[in-house]
């Protein structure tokens, strides 16, 4: 079953430490996994993001970054390009 986008976002709820659960359907969207994130002010927002990790594969001679386990297709572009225009 593909993941549905949910473009309105989803309802979750911060505890009084301050912990805040992000629904998993949006984690594996965005390929979020357990461990260090990056959390910055973004407007009235927050935007997180997984850290960049520290080692890099050599593929062919070049050195690229460990694909992170995100599905990204044609849709999911669109999708982003679009939210950014609105």
């Amino acid at each position: 079953m593909p993941v549905q986008w949910y473009s309105l976002g989803m309802r979750a709820t911060i505890d009084k430490a301050g912990r805040l659960v992000i629904p998993k359907q949006l984690r594996d969207h965005v390929g979020l996994r357990p461990g260090e994130v990056e959390v910055t002010a973004d407007g009235a927002g927050l935007r997180v993001e997984p850290l960049a990790g520290d080692s890099l594969d050599e593929r062919e001679g070049r050195l690229v970054i460990p694909p992170s386990g995100a599905e990204v297709d044609d849709e999911l572009v669109r999708s982003l390009r679009d939210a950014g225009q609105r």
